[in-house]
């Protein structure tokens, strides 16, 4: 068994910040990355809202350049899946691959969440070609131009009205006959003149050479009157909702409905001394990728705090 005084475990903004600032602070971090170094980021092709990169950057490009600035200042940086957790008393206990088990005085979780797909195939084909899960992120990219929104919640009209700013036309996709989306929200959708909802559709297909250019849908699908109906889109945005990667620790901390790690407000400490959590999986609002670096700065700076007080 190997102990530590800090572990993070994540690779995406929020942990390679919180490696940084900790790294820095002398407390001798070990950094597991995960099933996807880097995170979500490296998934992006363009980001282009986050300060300090005036030309834009890939994904992967930024969170190489996060994993080098870490790895500068110190911060043991393994490759590695945690497996099992184990946070009934302090240490914290952690498993990695099934087999090593570090002991740890200060525990940053910040293993993010995944966007939740369709599953179809051509929303592989098309990864960074037009299919994306975050508006905010990319919807700049399709000023002037048609993109779709899957989805009937408060997230999907709230992405839809985003893009709606930007967009020529805004096609939302929902698969029932109604919006599950707040009142508020459901009135704002319905009196902005560029977004059309299409009830009843179900999205089966993307089409597109070098990148998308339309949607193959079905209306009321299975019923008598089913029929095939083709939308010609630039983009098109999943907003589904996200899974946060909490499993692993939900039997010791608190998460809301969804998992999302709650912390106590406006700071990452969890209900256990000891243990934080940064970026997106205690994120269900902003989920961006400098609101996660900030809340992994927070951390260290709170997981600092924390093994000085206990003199660890």
């Amino acid at each position: 068994m190997e102990k530590v005084r800090c572990l993070i475990i994540g690779s995406g903004p929020a942990g390679y910040t919180a490696a940084i600032y900790a790294s820095r602070a002398g407390i001798s971090p070990v950094l597991y990355e995960g099933i996807q170094p880097g995170g979500q980021l490296t998934g992006t092709t363009d980001v282009e809202n986050f300060p300090g990169y005036p030309q834009g950057i890939s994904g992967m490009d930024m969170m190489d350049d996060m994993k080098r600035q870490a790895l500068r200042f110190g911060t043991d940086v393994r490759t590695g899946i945690v497996t099992e957790a184990d946070l009934s008393a302090a240490p914290c206990k952690i498993t990695v691959d099934g087999q090593q088990v570090i002991e740890t005085d200060a525990l940053i979780i910040a293993t993010g969440a995944s966007a939740k797909y369709l599953g179809l195939p051509d929303e592989q084909k098309y990864a960074g070609m037009g299919v994306s899960a975050c508006a905010t992120c990319d919807g700049f990219f399709y000023r002037k131009k048609n993109v779709a929104v899957v989805g009937g919640g408060d997230t999907a009209c709230e992405d839809a009205l985003y893009l709606s700013g930007l967009a020529a036309q805004v096609f939302l996709i929902v698969r029932k006959p109604f919006l599950r989306a707040s009142k508020v929200m459901q009135e704002r959708v319905l009196q902005t003149p560029n977004i059309r909802i299409l009830f009843e559709h179900n999205t089966v297909g993307l089409f597109g050479e070098n990148g998308i250019q339309g949607a193959h849908l079905v209306k009321r699908r299975g019923e008598p009157d089913e029929e095939k109906v083709d939308i010609a889109i630039d983009g098109f945005f999943l907003a589904i909702g996200h899974t946060p990667e909490s499993g692993l620790f939900r039997p010791w901390l608190e998460t809301d409905e969804n998992g999302y790690i709650l912390t106590r407000p406006g700071t990452p400490c969890t209900k256990l001394p000891g243990v934080f959590a940064a970026g997106d999986v205690a994120d269900p609002v902003y989920r961006q990728a400098v609101t996660a670096a900030a809340s992994g700065c927070r951390a260290a700076i709170e997981a600092e705090r924390y093994l000085k007080e206990k003199g660890k």
